[in-house]
């Protein structure tokens, strides 16, 4: 009772909060932490840890209940719950050492255990468990199924699903209710070892949690049936209390048996080895040589090899694109640091998400287009601090025939609004190598924009290309307009420069290869002397290259001229598409010409 009284206390105390969701599942978690939880709280880096992660994390009054109970906090930070500073937020990041992952986005905590539960199986090489408590209204959510089918077809028995299905929404009831039979059916058609049980009956749930640990070959989920706002009768199954602190949270408490103070010994893990490693070596990054064509696809599978084998921490996923992306070539140097994600772009994220809570460093990839699936899980690894670095391949018109639906056209602006990202478009294939590697090392969610078509090599092998930073392609001191470009328009900008300087008109061009963080310092040089800027981008023309650099020199107020994809395209060869979108050089000549 004592976790039900702390959830009534910390909701009432914020004056906010989930208290009956988290009154719901509090045997489940009472049990998992006096017995079955292998968790070292004054070592919270520990190796052999095993995972707690609340899917649902509306909940998280019950689980700063649980960390007050296991002595990890007192009783005055719990009743910070919600308040300005705290580090007991509304819903749990890991602003706290003991929490994984940010959660309160629905159907997220489950497929991120997956992505954990396979750091531990495949790359640690250790025992530590994955608890995922979830509710029954998020098992609605296509990424629930998604991790379902992963964590089944992958043999995870290293990873327990809680579901808490205490039968009540937001709204009202959920689709299935109480037949925690429908959710069986579901999760043993992934090949699920599955357990219902009543979710008030310790003796059940005791049983499960050390049946679900002792399975092998295959993943379980406890389904408990459980009582919305249990033990408080104004609220218990009733309807309309969802999110809503208790209206008499005295007469509840008094109602719950009364304030508190038990302390429990969660048991530390038993196996002290550290994790497996991989061995690394010298890198050697490919190099392509100048006026070579080459896809910046082909060196970023090239490159991640290579880094592959440079650095042993470095893993990479994909979702069944492998040969268009060409993560392929580290696949079948490195298979046991590759993870097919399939068609499952929202579980691609998600793994990468919790491979880098095990400290290994993700490269996730798939089409550009395809990313806008995954977004919801993008923006929540950004809430996360998560370190992840990105691949978006076949951007833009310049891919040509598959028409629109191939064509990743608001991916910078997707990536750019998250907080702390970087975004990256490389023009060549040395500079993707460049690029691939930098990459390694930055902290939060990098992403890189590869291009489909070869594209000619313009810069030397081994030039570095800092994040940030841009190079200045074509520079007079008579320029009369600077062209801003990045990525496959790189190339279509030095060709309409040399078309109007054989009209006498000098104009600078500049690759902006670093969208986020810009070079500002370029750019104000460049609005500055010339006073007429041409961005060139194969991209919408909301939120990507031409708005970056718009935010950049606003405050000196020179003409810009944003050139982008503005119409809807069709099915054409990829310089009719540049040609039709008006991004190509002739469109970039004519606007140079209105300029000025």
């Amino acid at each position: 009772m004592q976790l039900r009284v702390d959830s009534v206390r910390s909701s009432d105390a914020a004056g906010s909060g989930h208290p009956t969701s988290s009154m719901s599942a509090a045997d489940l978690m009472a049990v998992l932490f006096a017995h079955h939880l292998r968790y070292d709280f004054d070592h919270p880096d520990n190796p052999a840890n095993d995972h707690l992660i609340f899917s649902k994390g509306h909940a998280s009054p019950l689980l700063y209940a649980l960390y007050k109970a296991a002595g990890a906090i007192t009783d005055e930070e719990m009743l910070t719950f919600r308040k300005r500073g705290s580090r007991l937020e509304g819903h749990p990041t890991p602003r706290l050492p003991w929490v994984d992952v940010a959660t309160g986005s629905l159907g997220q905590g489950l497929p991120v255990g997956v992505g954990v539960a396979l750091a531990g199986r495949r790359l640690d090489r250790l025992p530590y468990h994955v608890w995922v408590l979830c509710g029954d209204s998020e098992l609605a959510e296509g990424s629930i199924w998604e991790a379902a089918e992963h964590a089944g077809h992958e043999g995870l028995s290293n990873i327990t699903a809680i579901v808490d299905v205490n039968r009540l929404g937001q709204r009202g009831p959920t689709r299935h209710g109480w037949d925690t039979g429908a959710y069986a059916r579901r999760f043993g058609a992934f090949g699920w070892h599955t357990i219902e049980v009543d979710g008030h009956d310790p003796g059940q749930i005791d049983f499960a949690l050390g049946d679900a640990r002792n399975t092998r070959r295959r993943p379980t989920v406890i389904l408990a049936r459980t009582r919305k706002g249990e033990g408080v009768n104004d609220v218990d199954n009733r309807e309309g209390a969802h999110g809503k602190p208790l209206k008499d949270a005295e007469h509840a408490i008094v109602e719950l048996g009364g304030e508190r103070g038990v302390t429990v010994k969660v048991s530390p893990p038993e196996v002290s080895r550290p994790p497996h490693t991989f061995t690394g070596g010298p890198l050697a990054l490919p190099s392509y040589p100048l006026g070579e064509k080459a896809a910046t696809r082909s060196a970023y599978g090239a490159a991640l090899k290579a880094l592959g084998a440079a650095r042993g921490d470095v893993v990479a996923l994909d979702g069944e694109v492998a040969d268009s992306t060409k993560t392929e070539e580290f696949a079948h140097a490195f298979p046991e640091r590759f993870f097919e994600c399939y068609i499952a772009e929202q579980e691609m994220i998600a793994t990468a998400v919790g491979l880098q809570v095990r400290g290994w460093v993700p490269y996730a990839a798939t089409f550009a287009a395809f990313l806008t699936r995954a977004y919801d899980f993008i923006r929540m690894a950004a809430i996360s601090g998560a370190d992840l670095r990105l691949i978006g391949s076949h951007a833009g018109v310049s891919i040509g025939e598959d028409g629109p639906s191939q064509m990743g056209l608001e991916d910078m602006a997707m990536l750019r609004a998250l907080h702390g990202t970087t975004v990256l478009y490389p023009c060549d294939a040395n500079q993707t190598a460049a690029l691939v590697a930098e990459m390694a090392d930055v902290s939060g969610i990098s992403y890189l924009r590869t291009t489909r078509g070869e594209t000619p090599v313009i810069y030397e092998p081994g030039e570095r290309f800092p994040v940030g930073g841009s190079r200045v392609l074509r520079h007079a001191s008579d320029d009369r307009a600077t062209i801003v470009a990045a990525g496959i328009t790189v190339h279509e900008a030095l060709a309409a420069a040399d078309l109007l300087k054989q009209e006498g008109i000098s104009v600078g061009v500049v690759d902006m290869y670093s969208v986020k963080p810009v070079d500002r310092a370029v750019l104000n040089e460049a609005a500055t002397t010339t006073g007429n800027l041409i961005t060139v981008e194969d991209h919408r023309p909301e939120g990507g290259l031409g708005d970056a650099v718009l935010e950049a020199v606003s405050e000196l107020g020179p003409r810009v001229v944003k050139l982008a994809v503005r119409g809807m395209p069709g099915s054409a060869a990829p310089g009719e598409q540049l040609a039709d979108a008006g991004i190509g050089r002739d469109a970039i000549v004519a606007a140079v010409r209105r300029l000025l």
